[in-house]
């Protein structure tokens, strides 16, 4: 039991390293500051929930979903930091973005899965994370994968629902301050993550 809760510890910390509740935040607020209270809290919701299908897809069936489509690691890095880099994009340009200028109805049916649920939520930090602790586990462990990603997606939400209290308490000026600060990270994460997968490509090819 305890090398279980040792793994279940272990398995947390990675998922909140890749998925901090306080690191997507201004990404969030970015993407819905014209929603109202109520389009936000149904933003969150289904986000968080269809961030935890999809990497809960991959623990259970991962290998089989690489397998079944001929997908590889280096692919989905690239296509993820491609994505990502131009969520950060979108947060640096000083006009409005095509993002901010969608109506209500667009933000449940868009942004909520995407770019939110994946590549933000679900990206392939995540994915390939979760696929890492998923060699050689077995039943229980995979139980504590699903779990910990599950908290960790239950965070983020309150996280998210919670926004406009941050805002009140920052300031709008300083959030506009923080979401060009995030934004850049982001791209910067993303460029990176696109380095990552061209890299790996380049060594497996060889």
């Amino acid at each position: 039991m305890e090398n279980v809760w040792l793994f279940a510890i272990a398995v947390f910390t990675g998922f909140f390293a890749i998925n901090s509740p306080i690191g997507n935040l201004p990404v969030f607020i970015s993407l819905t500051k014209q929603a109202d209270k109520k389009t936000r809290r149904n933003i969150s919701k289904k986000a968080t929930i269809t961030a935890f299908i999809i990497v809960s897809g991959f623990v259970i069936l991962g290998k089989y979903i690489f397998s079944l489509f001929g997908l590889t690691i280096p692919a989905f890095k690239i296509t993820g930091g491609i994505l990502i880099f131009f969520v950060g994009f979108e947060m640096i340009r000083a006009q409005e973005s095509s993002i901010d200028n969608q109506s209500e109805i667009n933000f449940n049916e868009g942004i909520s899965t995407s770019p939110l649920a994946i590549p933000i939520l679900a990206g392939p930090g995540s994915i390939v994370t979760a696929m890492n602790y998923t060699t050689n586990a077995d039943y229980l462990q995979l139980l504590v994968i699903l779990v910990m990603f599950g908290l960790i997606m239950y965070l983020n939400y309150l996280a998210f629902i919670s926004s406009d209290y941050l805002v009140r308490f920052i300031g709008q000026n300083k959030i506009v301050v923080v979401e060009k600060i995030m934004g850049l990270i982001i791209a910067i994460i993303g460029t990176n993550m696109l380095i990552q997968g061209i890299k790996i490509a380049f060594f497996e090819e060889i």
